[in-house]
């Protein structure tokens, strides 16, 4: 059994800005099912959710700082939860890193910078605990001081570094240094500091035992200058210590035989049924009710990563094929406003949903035919593994955790009992549309698409799966 310090600035459900939080809350817990002895340390946020009781553990004087260690534990888990409670830095009202008006807080350096400072005292069991670590699992910029500060540490706890996203780098002037007491051993180029900047994120990639990230595809791709954002000399030099483990997702929440949220709860021996949440998706969006049209679906960010303005460049051409399209989603007003002009002209064929809602989420997943991630980039991406085990086809681009997880559709695929979606490899709306084109061929050859909806039902995205490979990970430090 491993004991394992797990460092992280969000994790669902306490608190969410993304897709880390959704990791950081779901990997301790698959950790903790394979009986390992598990510790989350987050900040004491004001908006942090805590639903069981919270007791105080103890006082650790750092940097001329009192702060106050607190204990919970995760929702529904055997998780233990430690809070870094210094309301000066952490009681501040909504997101964890900005304002109501998007800007960063502006002393993130310093918010961060203690939190890892703290997080060293736990893993170096100076936290009065009575717990030392073997692992300190560590979570993208906010958490890269701790594998640094740790190398300067006699007899020290291993340390893994996990990217969930080399686009978020923590970067900051480098007077911060001085301001945050930082050690002159780490004030280098080969240290923390990047062209005179101080990088948190390079704390993580200098120092960390072993770097991973979430998917194998993308951390091949980091070690490029198209992903690496001027680290990928870095990255290609550590190589041999970076790898990609897969995300898994929330088999209890994501699984169409008992989600609540969906019109009719189906598996894939009762594939039939899944039409009846068509339907429902037809109805609520007002689109004519069709069980014939092929009916494609996007859920996200309308952001240039996620490709929404591939989409927007596609749709003019896509309204003159025999096709529905459902869209839930906000981001940059340009694409909303392109993409509301486009619901207006073709109302019989395009409908959107400005916004998140988690309901609707859930039926649009269980009730498309085929789901869009045309992606310019994407780590490792969730909605292509929801897509696959509610047997609707995701069409991919060739990137990152796509490529590792949806197998293209070709006749030897096929044969194999492997296809379980469409993979187009150009970030461009022709290909795109290309990819759309084939997939409506298939779905017009009901023998072929329902083997394509069985196979991707019968993957196994458990986090369980991940989990072991990280304790293997873990095991060969």
């Amino acid at each position: 059994m491993k004991k394992i310090l797990f460092v992280t600035s969000e994790a669902h459900p306490l608190i969410k800005t993304g897709g880390l939080a959704d990791v950081c809350g779901s990997l301790p817990k698959a950790l903790a099912e394979l009986s390992q002895d598990i510790k989350l340390i987050i900040p004491n946020y004001q908006a942090l959710k805590t639903s069981e009781s919270v007791r105080f553990l103890c006082s650790l004087r750092v940097d001329n700082r009192n702060i106050n260690i607190l204990e919970t534990r995760m929702p529904d888990s055997h998780v233990t939860v430690l809070l870094v409670d210094y309301p000066a830095y952490f009681n501040y009202p909504g997101n964890p890193y900005v304002d109501e008006q998007g800007e960063p807080w502006t002393n993130n350096a310093e918010r961060f910078g203690l939190f890892c400072r703290i997080a060293v005292e736990v893993a170096m069991n100076r936290g009065h605990l009575d717990w030392k670590p073997d692992v300190v699992h560590c979570n993208d910029w906010q958490t890269g001081l701790v594998p640094a500060l740790l190398s300067l540490e006699h007899d020290r706890p291993n340390t893994v570094f996990t990217i969930h996203n080399m686009a978020y780098q923590g970067l900051f002037p480098g007077s911060a240094a001085a301001e945050l007491n930082l050690p002159g051993k780490l004030w280098h180029p080969a240290g923390l500091e990047f062209h005179e900047m101080l990088s948190f994120i390079k704390g993580g990639l200098v120092y960390a035992d072993h770097i991973t990230t979430v998917s194998p595809t993308y951390a091949l791709e980091i070690q490029t200058a198209e992903f690496g954002y001027g680290l990928e000399g870095l990255l290609n030099h550590r190589k041999e210590f970076l790898g990609g483990i897969i995300n898994g997702i929330d088999l209890d929440q994501w699984n169409p035989e008992t989600d609540p949220y969906i019109a009719q709860t189906y598996t894939a021996a009762t594939l039939a049924k899944k039409q009846l949440n068509k339907s429902e998706v037809q109805r609520k969006f007002a689109l004519p009710v069709n069980g014939s049209v092929p009916l494609f679906g996007l859920i996200g960010r309308l952001v240039e990563q996620k490709g929404i303005d591939l989409i927007v460049e596609c749709l003019p051409e896509m309204v003159a094929l025999e096709l529905q399209f459902v869209l839930l989603g906000s981001g940059d007003k340009v694409f909303e406003k392109q993409l509301q002009k486009l619901a207006d002209l073709y109302p019989e064929k395009i409908a959107i949903r400005l916004g998140y809602d988690e309901s609707l989420a859930h039926l649009i997943e269980a009730g498309v035919d085929s789901f869009l991630m045309p992606s310019r980039f994407e780590p490792c991406g969730l909605n292509q593994m929801y897509s696959q085990r509610y047997g609707t086809i995701p069409i991919v681009r060739k990137t990152g955790g796509l490529a590792d997880t949806v197998v293209d559709t070709l006749p030897e695929t096929l044969a194999q009992h492997t296809a379980s979606g469409i993979v187009f490899n150009e970030a461009d709306s022709g290909s795109l549309l290309e990819a759309i084109k084939r997939t409506m061929i298939l779905y017009s050859l009901p023998d072929a698409w329902k083997k394509m909806q069985i196979n991707a039902m019968n993957k196994d995205f458990s986090w369980q799966n991940s989990a072991e490979q990280y304790l293997v990970l873990y095991e060969n430090l």
